[in-house]
């Protein structure tokens, strides 16, 4: 198996942390290193990361969501993403694209405006940005309420994509203070043994980050 990430991609965290969950071994190539570009171009002309190249079935697989699956399908170690009861895995999935479309969309919208040069920012976008994420903290927030991870008491899919989502997301809007179920959710991913190897991995990259400040 072959990871080809950056460090500072929530996405690509997103698939690490499932993988230090499995304790399945793993190749990382990253994207700065030197002829690492052209071998991801080459399995997937799309270029978007992470992508997952598995040697022994001559797959490559996108998508995070999708890989982390195909991981538990192929590769599962000890890591249940998805639970078996069919109910509780469509909360799973539902939980998981929450966090990727109404966090982490709106939060890397936030962050590629902040990229722009100052003529050609969208304060417009922005704003729906900003609105979003309020939206999100307020219904996720209440959804999880009672819970101990995201779509019940197991630490799985879910999970994986709210730990970038939130850390990042929290960084450009906080929500520690207007949502404290949210707040100690996002304590108890930090915690996670996975997820703190991902926060310490970013560090010599975290200065890149336009809002490493917050």
């Amino acid at each position: 198996m072959i990871l080809y990430y950056h460090p500072l991609s929530s996405y690509c965290w997103k698939v690490l942390i499932a993988l230090y969950e499995s304790g399945v071994p793993f190749e990382r190539r990253m994207l700065e290193e030197e002829g690492v570009t052209q071998q991801w171009l080459a399995l997937w002309p799309i270029a978007k990361f992470p992508i997952l190249h598995d040697r022994a079935r001559a797959a490559t697989v996108a998508e995070a969501s999708i890989i982390i699956e195909y991981m538990a399908q192929h590769e599962p170690g000890t890591f249940r993403p998805i639970p078996a009861d069919p109910d509780a895995a469509l909360e799973a999935r539902l939980m998981d694209r929450l966090f990727d479309n109404y966090v982490m969309t709106p939060m890397q919208a936030l962050v590629g405006d902040r990229l722009r040069p100052e003529g050609e920012r969208d304060p417009h976008g922005v704003a729906q940005a900003r609105a979003l994420l309020a939206k999100a903290y307020a219904l996720i927030g209440s959804r999880i309420a009672g819970r101990t991870w995201a779509a019940g008491e197991t630490f799985g899919l879910a999970d994986c994509a709210a730990a970038p989502a939130l850390f990042y997301a929290d960084k450009i809007v906080p929500m520690r203070r207007d949502h404290p179920v949210l707040a100690a959710y996002l304590d108890r991913l930090e915690s996670r043994p996975s997820v703190a190897r991902v926060l310490e991995e970013k560090q010599p990259w975290w200065r890149n980050f336009p809002y490493a400040d917050g």
